[in-house]
């Protein structure tokens, strides 16, 4: 978080909505004498000043050798060592959390959200062979809260810490008027570097090599618009309910929370020990919509169901939606948040080497003559 500014006119409507109410100057601070300041308008560069200084130890944990400078600045700025690279690539990846936000907010628990976004933007890095080198954050909402700020942040930083990546610095805006005082969005973007006869892709997929698979954390951060829908909505479960199918009296909420996988050292390890061809880093459009993202023309992927079983969040959406199969594997991960294609001498190793390091990993499949699909065969493990 370089600084703070407000990047929307405080007089503008925002998105139109039923439960917002008319906006008026000041509002939630109360107008404090006659003479207009920034802060009768809704922005407090103080709260904004006092939330950049509770970060600023946590980013300093994320730093790497490769950093100039300090928090603060009007850029970040990284001296990439070229010497290590014959013909380094940068990579970029930018996304946010997506509807994920509204759980926390409900719940007021903003601490692991960074987390999930930190994930989201690395794991797609690594997944052409990138090591992510650093992240630039952006937070904006509707009234800093120098202590929620902070948490948020936390997260990031805690993120990047599991990343092996910087926190180089960001943004922090207030849009009084546009979000409501309890409102917050947040998005990132990272840069990564792979050398350029390394970078992965589906030009290295070769008939007969072996699917592996990542276990999820749980949802990760994709389809909470549905998950919404049919548990808080036409479900009207409460965020509090204990679900016994979750274990450790654990909440429904403490379970939509639970913070995406960050798989991006693991991945990285993985291309030291074992001949990998690719990555799918599973998000939107589930397994059969990412997985197909690295497969050559002239070949598919067969994905056995029966090797895993999903988590019990996932049968509780379906049961309480009334999903079609093919719905839920469009819109979730399944279970699966990473697979890594490789080479079948080396299947063996890289479920070796990924247990090591902690991650649940299993051969789902192998690489067959086809036409770049993916074959979904087989029914999940059930009970």
């Amino acid at each position: 978080m370089t600084h703070v500014s407000e990047r929307n006119g405080a007089g503008s409507n925002g998105a139109e909505g039923a439960d917002r109410q008319p906006w008026t100057a000041g509002a939630g601070r109360g107008m404090r004498k006659r003479t207009a300041t920034y802060a009768d308008a809704g922005v407090s560069i103080e709260a904004g000043d006092r939330a950049v200084e509770l970060l600023k130890s946590k980013v300093k944990k994320t730093t790497r050798p490769e950093v100039m400078g300090d928090l603060g600045g009007f850029s970040g700025l990284f001296k990439l060592n070229t010497a290590k690279y014959k013909s380094p690539i940068l990579a970029s990846s930018t996304d946010g959390v997506g509807t994920k936000l509204v759980i926390a907010q409900q719940l007021d628990i903003h601490d692991t959200i960074g987390i999930d976004l930190v994930a989201m933007v690395v794991d797609d890095l690594v997944a052409c062979g990138a090591e992510p080198l650093f992240l630039l954050d952006y937070i904006a909402c509707g009234e800093v809260v120098p202590d929620k700020v902070a948490e948020i942040g936390a997260g990031i930083a805690d993120g990047c810490r599991y990343a092996g990546c910087a926190l180089l610095g960001g943004e922090t805006a207030e849009h009084p008027g546009v979000l409501r005082p309890d409102e917050y969005d947040v998005s990132a973007t990272g840069v990564g570097v792979v050398e350029e006869s390394e970078i992965l892709s589906s030009e290295r997929v070769e008939i007969g090599d072996a699917v592996i698979a990542m276990r999820s954390s749980g949802l990760h951060s994709n389809g909470y618009s549905l998950v919404r829908h049919v548990l808080l909505g036409a479900g009207r479960m409460r965020l509090d309910s204990v679900v016994d199918d979750f274990g450790s009296q654990r909440t429904l909420g403490e379970e939509l929370l639970t913070p995406t996988k960050i798989y991006a050292k693991d991945c990285l390890g993985l291309i030291e020990e074992t001949d990998v061809r690719a990555f799918s880093h599973v998000t939107g459009g589930g397994i059969p919509g990412n997985l197909n993202r690295i497969l050559p023309g002239n070949a598919d992927a067969v994905v056995d169901r029966s090797t895993w079983r999903p988590q019990p969040i996932f049968d509780l959406i379906q049961a309480k939606g009334r999903i079609e199969d093919s719905e839920m594997e469009a819109t979730f991960n399944m279970g699966v948040g990473m697979f890594a294609i490789v080479s079948s001498d080396d299947a063996d190793r890289a479920m070796a080497y990924l247990t090591g390091r902690g991650v649940e990993a299993w051969q789902v499949g192998e690489v067959i003559d086809g036409t770049g699909e993916v074959q979904m065969m087989g029914q999940y493990t059930r009970g």
